[in-house]
């Protein structure tokens, strides 16, 4: 190997550690949605992301997945729309009290510039969790984005902190 390539190598590989240290979804499904002859196809995946600090609560992702050669090889660009869903999977507990609003996942949709992010924001009034996804560029972010809510029983209270 030359020379220059191993700084080269050694520079991209903490790059790419440092752009995936995010908590990872579970991919649960997907769908073709364009054949592309050499890489993969387009295609819509389904994530699930548990919620780190709310035992109970699933969110469910639909986006968009680049396929063809730069989607295979990891250097293409997803498109910005997702669409989430959370819902409640079991006994609602918390582990500790929980930010008003708060980044709970996020997500790289490019090598570089690009996230998915989904932020949990506590209704106390309804007593409610509010989940809303949207994506964000270094310099530009979308405005396009996708909210759900989970109603948590009133006899269990959201603890806030203050």
């Amino acid at each position: 190997m030359h020379r220059l390539a191993l700084p080269f190598l050694g520079a991209a590989s903490l790059l790419l550690l440092a752009c995936g240290n995010a908590l990872h979804a579970e991919q649960v499904g997907e769908v073709s949605t364009a054949f592309k002859l050499i890489g993969p196809n387009h295609k819509i995946v389904i994530e699930a992301y548990d919620d780190p600090l709310v035992a109970g609560v699933a969110c469910y992702v639909s986006r968009a997945k680049t396929g063809g050669i730069a989607g295979g090889l990891g250097f293409a660009e997803d498109k910005a729309e997702a669409s989430i869903a959370c819902r409640q999977v079991g006994p609602v507990s918390f582990s500790q009290p929980l930010p008003a609003s708060e980044e709970v996942f996020n997500e790289r949709m490019s090598i570089l510039f690009k996230k998915l992010r989904i932020v949990r924001v506590v209704d106390t009034k309804r007593n409610a969790l509010v989940y809303l996804t949207y994506s964000d560029r270094l310099i530009d972010g979308s405005p396009m984005n996708s909210i759900t809510a989970v109603a948590v029983d009133r006899a269990t209270v959201i603890p806030v902190k203050r």
